[in-house]
């Protein structure tokens, strides 16, 4: 069953154009690679795929809904949710709160709960405490929770960000580039969190120019080159691709 269906993005920047005709699908319980070399349109596609950039034309369909012109609010309220190159964690907040932040659905937004602490606010605080706590854990991150964002590593905050977008409780998950900057057993680490989360359930699309670690991990890679998909399959067939080869692996 199709989760993600794009059709014809584009995206330009003034005479540049980023994104060019981008058509592609993913499947339910799917983990799908989106590779290609530096400038290739992925994370402008990222972008209008989650309602960071609008784009000039195409549509983005999530569970069969048009939300070509969703905000990326929007967005993570219905399931779709993305990460970034550089983490977006708030250094002056602790790991807790950073976890805290995206909690769907608190009562502790609306007026009279924040100012009356009402039993619903309390106990929906209390769920998302212990969601976060949980998440922590698996993360490796429990002995952190106190700590200011800012203190934690390049890796450490890979980690937040990874175990915070799952506080939405995604149905589908944009990674970029998640092994970027991290060592060869974060990497690892990292690599067997996205296995547990497919095997629960979750699909999961990811941007990566770590090739050997992505296609040990994906069932369908998509390239781009120049703003357009120049192919999509198995890992197999993308890296004996004569076009591919040429274009991304430098022939």
């Amino acid at each position: 069953m199709t989760l993600l269906a794009v059709e014809g993005l584009r995206r330009s920047f003034g005479s540049l154009v980023a994104v060019d005709s981008v058509s592609f699908e993913v499947e339910r319980g799917e983990v799908v690679g989106m590779i290609g070399p530096n400038g290739a349109g992925k994370t402008t596609t990222f972008n209008c795929v989650s309602g960071v950039l609008p784009s000039d034309a195409g549509t983005v369909t999530f569970e069969g809904a048009d939300v070509t012109e969703a905000p990326p609010y929007d967005l993570a309220r219905r399931g779709l949710v993305r990460t970034f190159q550089q983490t977006r964690e708030l250094e002056t907040l602790t790991v807790t709160d950073n976890m805290l932040l995206p909690t769907p659905d608190h009562p502790g937004e609306r007026a009279w709960h924040a100012v009356g602490r009402t039993a619903a606010s309390e106990q929906r605080e209390q769920e998302a405490r212990e969601r976060a706590m949980d998440l922590l854990g698996t993360f490796d991150l429990r002995g952190m929770v106190e700590e200011y964002a800012a203190s934690l590593s390049g890796g450490q905050r890979k980690l937040l960000e990874l175990a915070r977008a799952l506080m939405l409780d995604p149905s589908l998950l944009l990674l970029d580039e998640p092994f970027a900057g991290v060592n060869p057993t974060l990497t690892a680490e990292i690599v067997e969190h996205i296995e547990a989360l497919n095997a629960d359930g979750l699909t999961l699309l990811i941007i990566e120019h770590e090739l050997e670690t992505l296609t040990d991990l994906v069932d369908r890679l998509i390239v781009l080159a120049d703003g357009r998909v120049l192919a999509t399959g198995t890992p197999e067939a993308i890296m004996e691709n004569e076009e591919v080869i040429d274009a991304y692996l430098g022939g």
